[in-house]
Order: structure tokens, then C-alpha cells, then sequence
């Protein structure tokens, strides 16, 4: 009962702080923009001779970079609303207003993450589900296996908050940031290389994108999920930026599971040991 307390404060929080409806009203702008820019697609289209498959391609290939474009907000939005949980309330010293009530630290700590599992579900469901849904409306698309998708774009964001509470429970806020929005970039840009190695062979880059993902898995969730809705045409391209040149495996996936599982761990035993 105490974590559900704490995960119902958690979201009241948000809400509180207009966090969560921040981010929904940039979300909104997002899909108008998105639809917008469908719309102009498809009347260049009307005016024009493309043939219909190519049209289609064409269309898929936007909304897939509409979907890229929201895996991007839901992971910076986990990491920048969950940034001052933990440091911040240790430094003003809010915490102790809870941590003095007969609840544990443990369900203080996982009630406080599972309400930002539940603010990212919203979040992730309202935008993955209105992307898809301009997507159909304004330009008949449609992805594949878009929930295994928007499972594994819910996934990558759990496992950047983790890691997000988890350095909370170590370094300052403004550190804190720093350190997670460096390892996410340091996975972006090793994604990237690995799927560069497929214009030159090289085994190098392939090593410098697996030890990049290593590091921080995000990255090859979200190329996992492209994978998984893409069309199989626009996967074969190999000029596409969604090409299956470097496709994360599932023992990858797997790994991801455990590194979010012992990034808890962690954060669990280093908040239990902390002097606050």
C-alpha cells in the first residue's frame, strides 16, 4: 500500500508541476506539425504521377521518422523529469518529510519510480498511438508490428529513468543530467556508426557501435523497434537510415533487460546506504 502511495504522489506531482502536461502539450504540437507536413505530402502526390507503391514507401518512410522523432521526446522527457527526484529533494531536504513516516526506503525509492513508469506509459501511449494515427488518417500508412514497437520505445524509457534515478542517488542534479544525456548521446552516436559500417564494411566501427551499446543499450532498443515496423522494402534500402545494416539482436534486448534490472538494483542498495 505504501508504494502505490508514493507512486500516486509521484504522478500528483507532476501533474502539480505541470510536467507531465508540458510535455503532452508539446507532444500535441508534435503530431500537428507531423500531420501538417503528411498533408503537403500527399497534395504534392495528387498533383503529381507517383506511382502508388513508390507514394506508399515514401509515406512509410515519414512516418517512421515521425516515430523516431517521438522515441527521442519520451527518452529526453524520462530523463529531464525524473532528473531532481532523488538528488534534488536530498539537497533541499523535501525527502525527509517522507522518509521520516514508517514507510521503507525501498518502497519510498520504487514508489517514486513506478510513478514515473506510469507517466511514460501515458505519454508514450497518447504520442506513439497519435503518430500511428495521422499516419493512417492522413497518409493510409500504417507501421509494422507498431504495439511490439511502442513496447520496446516504453522499454527504452524505463531503462533511461533507471539510470536516471540511479546516478540521482550518487551525484547532484545539474551532474546528474550530464552524465545521462552524455551516455544516451554516446549511444546515439555509436548506433549510428555501426549502421554507417554497412556503406564501407568495416568491422571497427561495427566493435565501436557493440561497445557503445554496451555501455548504454537505448539506442539499440529503439533500432530494434525500427526493425520490427518498418516495411521490409525500406529495410533492404541500404541508403535508408532505417536499414537493416545493423539490426540489435534479441540477446541484446536481453542484456538491456538485465542492465535495467541491475541499474535498480543498484539504486535500491546506494539509497538504502546513503546518509540523507
Amino acid at each position: 500500500m505504501a508504494l502505490w502511495i508514493m507512486a500516486g504522489i509521484t504522478l500528483r506531482e507532476a501533474a502539480r508541476k505541470k510536467i507531465l502536461w508540458t510535455a503532452l502539450a508539446a507532444g500535441l504540437g508534435f503530431l500537428a506539425v507531423f500531420g501538417i507536413g503528411l498533408h503537403y505530402q500527399m497534395t504534392d502526390f495528387d498533383a503529381g504521377s507517383t506511382p502508388p507503391f513508390l507514394r506508399y514507401q515514401i509515406l512509410s518512410g515519414m512516418l517512421m521518422v515521425g516515430l523516431y522523432t517521438v522515441d527521442l521526446l519520451a527518452v529526453v522527457m524520462a530523463i529531464l523529469t525524473s532528473v531532481d527526484t532523488i538528488s534534488g529533494e536530498i539537497t533541499s531536504g523535501t525527502i525527509h518529510a517522507m522518509a521520516s513516516k514508517p514507510v521503507a526506503r525501498w518502497q519510498l525509492f520504487i514508489g517514486k519510480w513506478a510513478g514515473f513508469v506510469g507517466m511514460l506509459a501515458i505519454y508514450v501511449t497518447v504520442m506513439f498511438g497519435g503518430t500511428i494515427a495521422v499516419g493512417r488518417w492522413v497518409g493510409g500508412v500504417t507501421p509494422q508490428n507498431p504495439v511490439y514497437g511502442a513496447l520496446l520505445v516504453f522499454f527504452e524509457c524505463v531503462l533511461a529513468l533507471t539510470v536516471t534515478l540511479m546516478f540521482g542517488t550518487w551525484f547532484s542534479t545539474l551532474t546528474n543530467g550530464v552524465i545521462v544525456l552524455g551516455l544516451h548521446g554516446l549511444a546515439f552516436m555509436g548506433g549510428w556508426l555501426e549502421q554507417m559500417s554497412g556503406f564501407t564494411d568495416s568491422s571497427r566501427l561495427v566493435a565501436v557501435g557493440i561497445v557503445s551499446s554496451l555501455i548504454m543499450p537505448s539506442e539499440a532498443i529503439w533500432r530494434r523497434a525500427a526493425f520490427e515496423m518498418e516495411s521490409p522494402l525500406a529495410g533492404s534500402l541500404q541508403f535508408s537510415p532505417f536499414a537493416d545494416i545493423s539490426v540489435p539482436s534479441l540477446t541484446m534486448i536481453g542484456y538491456a533487460g538485465v542492465y535495467l534490472l541491475s541499474a535498480l538494483a543498484i539504486a535500491l542498495y546506494h539509497f538504502q546506504q546513503r546518509d540523507l
